[in-house]
């Protein structure tokens, strides 16, 4: 075994994989950006070394300076996690090169995987079901164009290079094939460096089932099971489980020996996922989507079903040895659930939220698992992909699972940063998900239905009370004032995260809550069992500012000031200053935590852009103002 191995990745992966690190007595090694300096996976880590600024392409994407690490540090192996350089050839043929062993697969397999129609056709040679599609490397949108008609609609646009959902995108009709392509291809050269493209039948409701594998140098593979990940937004997957409610015996071994044979045909090496799109009508029909090259966000569901430390066969592949694991002894016993907690916006369309974390609780107890990069006082930014953590409930029984799941979320609290957990806890809920019927639209359908919480009275009150300045005893220091006659009630205007204002008055008889609070400045985060709630108690200075804003507009009107619901980077600039445009027309592109968001025209008008591609943009920055037509009533 090894003596010492760097982990080539951040946030809670690198956190799991140190975990085995230490359970195997191997020397962990960390590497970190700038902004990750006082990260968790540093602080757990036996070394860490500086590789660079925070931009992933100069720090963590960079291999020259990992390699740089590994040498430094006298690291034997080199485990790449998932994402960043997880899947990259080029990486896996440097540290060949710099003789540290690379835990995964060789360069073929990376290769032949790696390029989404290379692989299609790889392995439907080998009698693998596929999916109907077409593409090829180097295909133009006017040559792609012309083969979505044999495709049909509708169809389902993917990067050749490309994983994780990045720049996949739904088109319903022909009129809209032409746009998205323009889309997928920048999202696909920026996440990727390669914009080729595939189209791929859509099938409408399917479900994601992806099979997991290892195979050693010696020619042994394996299956684990499969996983359900049908609960996906915007092809990213949220909640994820195994073994597939849907899945019997038969169909669980069929799905398996087509997975292994995926493996075998690509000579593979180390812990693989296959993805299928499996026809909830028809189960018996299941088609090759892709294979991840990687360990998997999701693999703790198939380790505890198994009872089997995918890091630790991974090391021990790498290392040489041979499985010890034989297909008839492996066995799935309970169930298990995942859901991912991101650092993000449900309410505001799951936009990527920042802040500082400064207030903390994990869930523990029977069944349950945390897998996180959450520490007090970690700041939350838009370098990276936005999980901070995944939440992991098991039990005998899927139905016992998921009560384990949903007390494990409202168990976790988060302050400083908004997160996903309402949204979790209210999926988790919704019953069709505790059915197991499960498809990759149920969130889109989802979310035309959910409410969130909204603050109750008592809530405000309580919470006003504790902002209120208490008096010493002597009129002249109470920071309340005070007045001759009846007692006057303190008044508080409160606006919360989400644009929601109340009035509230603080009296003699004040309602008590055992909500857990966290202040910072005139802001109050708020947690109850059921949702979060970020509480802007406003000055009288900002009461009357934003009364001011409102003298120059007619009631109803919308804000001319174009501001960023979010901080991030300026990616692309639609209009420049001087055009006219209409409301809705796309101005200014940001992008953050590896996706884009369109910023567009509240009003018609003139517009002015304030910044320029490239600049570094804050929350509730402006970023264009639209001024009215040359010509239009003052």
């Amino acid at each position: 075994m090894f003596e010492s191995v760097l982990v080539a990745n951040r946030g809670e992966i690198a956190c799991r994989i140190i975990r085995t690190l230490r359970d195997l007595g191997i020397r962990s090694i960390a590497v970190y950006s700038d902004s990750d300096a006082g990260a968790r996976h540093v602080r757990l880590a036996d070394v860490a070394v500086r590789i660079g600024p925070a931009p992933a392409a100069q720090s963590y994407l960079s291999a020259e300076a990992i390699i740089v690490a590994a040498r430094q540090t006298g690291a034997t192996a080199i485990h790449p996690g998932y994402g960043f350089l997880s899947e990259n050839a080029d990486f896996a043929r440097a540290c060949a090169e710099a003789g540290v062993v690379f835990v995964g697969p060789g360069v073929a397999a990376i290769d032949v995987m790696g390029d989404k129609i290379r692989a299609k056709a790889h392995v439907a040679a080998r009698g693998v079901p596929i999916i109907p599609g077409a593409g090829e490397a180097g295909m133009s949108d006017a040559e792609l164009a012309a083969a979505a008609k044999g495709v049909g609609y509708p169809l389902l646009i993917k990067p050749s290079a490309g994983g994780g959902g990045k720049g996949m995108t739904v088109v319903e009709k022909a009129s809209d094939l032409a746009g998205a392509l323009v889309t997928a291809r920048r999202v696909a050269q920026s996440a990727f460096g390669n914009d080729a493209l595939l189209l791929e039948r859509y099938v409408d409701r399917p479900r994601h089932i992806e099979v997991q594998v290892l195979a050693d140098r010696h020619g042994n593979v394996v299956h684990l099971g499969e996983r359900e990940c049908s609960l996906q937004r915007r092809h990213q997957k949220v909640v994820e489980e195994a073994p597939s409610p849907l899945l019997d015996s038969t169909q669980r071994d069929r799905m398996g020996e087509a997975a292994c044979e995926v493996a075998r045909s690509v000579d593979y090496v180390g812990a693989g996922t296959i993805e299928f799109l499996v026809s909830d009508a028809k189960p018996d029909e299941f088609f090759f989507m892709e294979m991840n090259t990687r360990l998997q966000v999701e693999h703790p569901v198939t380790e505890a079903v198994t009872g089997i430390d995918l890091v630790e066969q991974q090391l021990r592949i790498a290392a040489g040895e041979a499985l010890d694991l034989a297909q008839q002894n492996i066995a799935l016993t309970g169930h298990a659930v995942e859901v991912r907690l991101y650092s993000e916006d449900p309410e505001r369309g799951f936009l990527p939220a920042a802040g500082t974390v400064g207030y903390l609780r994990e869930a523990t107890g029977a069944g349950i698992r945390v897998d996180s990069a959450l520490i007090d006082g970690l700041v939350v930014g838009t370098d990276y992909d936005p999980m901070l953590a995944k939440i992991i409930a098991s039990a005998a029984d899927r139905e016992q699972a998921l009560r384990r799941l949903d007390d494990a979320i409202a168990e976790t609290v988060v302050l400083g940063v908004r997160t996903n957990r309402e949204f979790l806890q209210k999926l988790v809920a919704d019953p069709d998900v505790r059915a197991g019927k499960l498809d990759t639209g149920l969130i889109e359908r989802f979310l035309g239905t959910i409410e969130f919480e909204q603050p109750s009275n008592e809530l405000l009150e309580a919470v006003a009370a504790t902002r209120a300045p208490a008096a010493d005893g002597s009129a002249w220091h109470d920071a309340r004032g005070w007045r001759i006659g009846a007692h006057r009630a303190t008044r508080f205007r409160v606006i919360d995260g989400h644009g929601h204002e109340a009035d509230v008055q603080v009296g003699d008889e004040v309602v008590s809550s055992d909500a857990i609070t966290l202040d910072r400045g005139t802001i109050t985060w708020v947690a109850t069992p059921t949702a979060i709630f970020e509480l802007d108690f406003l000055t009288r200075e900002q009461q009357f500012a934003a009364h001011r804003l409102t003298l120059t507009r007619a009631p109803g009107e919308a804000d001319p000031n174009i501001r960023t619901p979010m901080p991030g980077t300026v990616i692309a600039i639609e209009r420049k200053s001087g055009d006219e445009v209409e409301a809705g027309q796309v101005l200014v592109t940001i992008e953050a935590m590896k996706m884009e968001h369109k910023l567009l025209a509240s009003v018609a008008g003139v517009v002015t852009i304030d910044v320029v591609q490239g600049d570094q943009v804050a929350t509730d920055q402006v970023v264009a103002t639209i001024s009215p037509h040359k010509g239009a009533a003052a």
